[in-house]
């Protein structure tokens, strides 16, 4: 639904689909695998109240109200329109600086509509996915352990300092105690660099991030289920040059 940092959109068909029909992802950020599989009984949960009101604001949201919103061109100021604030905020995501953690207030050439097309269009045609999900926020060590997918994506060991509840803010033994006691299938993202779980290599990615470099990124992936990675060989790579 919007650009987030660390967002799994250009890699989310690598990871194993829902064995059951509950999906749960912590850590929710854009959400990208609940989405692709929407049609399941999917409960987010994110600690970050701004982006939780915007999720909020998406769900309660029309059609109608998506394709009301302006449609923005490099260098306009989203604080100066005659919106409210959750509309400026999720603008702010949409056409702020790509990959952001929060909202960018200013349009960069990423969010330039003449460029990018008819973003807000797309996800007008998209919100009916998220109707009867569960949006939640908090904290997941919260939510009761119940048997679903849990697909989870936290701030990465090396490289999630950029949230506001970032990887200062987790104890990674204790999250491999909990992603491990997690019921039923557990999905856990992470970089090849990370430690705290035995992660296997997923794939090589390159995105352009909110400083618009090119950023090497390394993806790895932990099941407690069998996956088609369990017996990759990883490759050489410069455990310095990765970033999430």
């Amino acid at each position: 639904m919007f650009s987030y940092y660390g967002s799994k959109s250009k890699i989310v068909n690598y990871y194993p689909p829902p064995k059951h029909g509950r999906i749960i992802e912590p850590f929710a950020g854009s959400a990208k695998y609940s989405l692709k599989y929407f049609d399941n009984n999917v409960t987010i949960i994110e600690r970050n109240k701004q982006i939780f009101d915007i999720w909020i604001y998406l769900q309660n949201a029309t059609e109608k109200d998506i394709n009301g919103l302006p449609r923005l061109i490099k260098g306009d100021d989203i604080k100066s329109l005659n919106l409210s604030d959750i509309e400026k905020d999720f603008l702010g995501m949409m056409f702020g600086n790509a990959g952001a953690v929060s909202p960018c207030y200013t349009v960069s050439s990423f969010g330039d509509y003449r460029l990018r097309g008819d973003s807000l269009g797309i996800v007008a045609k998209n919100i009916f996915k998220i109707k009867h999900w569960d949006i939640i926020n908090g904290s997941c060590f919260d939510f009761p352990n119940i048997e679903a997918t849990w697909f989870i994506d936290p701030p990465y060991q090396f490289g999630g300092h950029k949230y506001k509840f970032g990887n200062k803010n987790l104890n990674y033994s204790e999250l491999a105690e909990w992603c491990t006691s997690r019921l039923g299938q557990v999905i856990v993202c992470e970089n090849t660099k990370a430690d705290w779980l035995p992660f296997k290599y997923l794939t090589n990615r390159s995105d352009n991030g909110a400083n618009h470099h090119k950023q090497k990124t390394i993806e790895a992936i932990w099941s407690n289920h069998k996956t088609n990675y369990d017996n990759v060989q990883m490759f050489l790579f410069d455990a310095e040059s990765q970033t999430e």
